[in-house]
């Protein structure tokens, strides 16, 4: 467990932004991975509107980049000696975090964890967030789906998010891995198993040059790949350039995780094949709803009935629907996309 860090290091923290409003003397602080992947854009915003409904102070912290654990554990001490009431916080390495997370908490400060369950879920007070694995799962049936008899014969690049493996590139990519149809070795492990269609994995740290680097080096194992998983949006559109750059684009499924408007777009410009469509403004709106509740009467936040999170929601985008996979068209996902 890497010591909390002080002193100097909070000068080095992004601050992303501050909403304020009259008030009840209510705070909140919302962490994210960064402060320019769309999907926490939207997330700031959602929590940007909900603290102002509720008269709340938010202030906004990012890391540098995906990855950057360091500022987050800065910004978590920050919070504490602010007196905040609570965090939003979506962490970048989801064991290492739970030390300032612990510490949040005896301070007297509710932690809820968005997007990225913390190691072990319970870390935090809550987790509001995407069921993950079946987001994954959805596009590993699509997929299959999509190539019937061919799916046999499949040849996968898997494009993850990090070498810490944080929950939810784990939770994503073992997900599609069982929709596909291919057996799992240790669910909370990404990259043992042992099914010949597997190529390899790859980290993006989900944006788009680490995209395109990982489909270049799995190519460079196998050049006749022609299913990839992708964390998200930005890491599918890095591996469509890769592709593209040596002719491949069109005979490639690509398939992701997001929902964001420039992902669907994607989606109907053919880019991807199918994206599993997340929620952000309502996962940040609804922590901020939780924080308010706690300062004022020490409510705290319930998981959705039969899970161990809150669940805020999922559906499949494509406008090439297959059987037996629930799914909703682009036009929808234009209707409820963010970014």
């Amino acid at each position: 467990m890497k010591k909390l860090l002080i002193g100097t290091t909070l000068a080095a923290l992004t601050t992303a932004g501050a909403a304020m409003a009259d008030g009840h003397g209510a705070s909140a602080c919302l962490i994210t991975k960064t402060d320019t992947n769309p999907f926490f854009v939207k997330m700031r915003e959602g929590a940007e509107a909900a603290a102002e409904k509720a008269g709340m102070t938010l202030r906004s912290y990012a890391g540098k980049i995906d990855g950057d654990h360091e500022t987050q554990v800065a910004a978590i001490e920050t919070c504490i000696a602010d007196g905040a009431s609570g965090i939003l916080l979506t962490a970048s390495d989801t064991s290492s975090i739970v030390g300032a997370v612990t510490q949040a908490r005896d301070a007297g400060l509710l932690v809820i964890a968005l997007d990225t369950p913390l190691e072990p879920i319970d870390a935090a007070d809550a987790t509001f967030a995407t069921d993950n694995f079946l987001a994954g799962e959805l596009i590993g049936k699509w997929a299959a789906a999509s190539l019937g008899d061919n799916a046999a014969n499949a040849k996968i690049a898997l494009l993850d998010l990090a070498v810490s493996q944080p929950t939810v590139g784990v939770l994503r990519d073992q997900g599609f891995l069982q929709g596909f149809g291919i057996d799992l070795a240790d669910p909370n492990v990404n990259g043992d198993e042992d099914d010949p269609r597997i190529v390899g994995n790859d980290v993006t740290a989900g944006n788009e040059e680490g995209g395109r680097r990982a489909m270049e080096n799995l190519l460079a194992v196998d050049p006749e790949i022609n299913v990839v998983y992708t964390i998200n949006e930005p890491a599918a559109a890095g591996a469509y350039e890769a592709l593209k750059s040596i002719g491949r684009e069109n005979d490639v499924l690509i398939v992701s995780v997001d929902g964001g408007c420039p992902g669907v777009q994607n989606v109907a410009d053919g880019v991807i094949g199918a994206t599993s469509q997340q929620y952000p403004l309502l996962m940040a709106s609804k922590g901020i709803e939780a924080i308010a509740a706690f300062a004022k009467d020490g409510t705290l936040p319930a998981n959705t009935p039969g899970k161990d999170f809150f669940d805020t929601g999922v559906a499949l985008v494509t406008d090439k629907p297959a059987d037996g996979v629930d799914s909703i068209s682009v036009v929808d996902g234009k209707n409820l996309c963010w970014g």
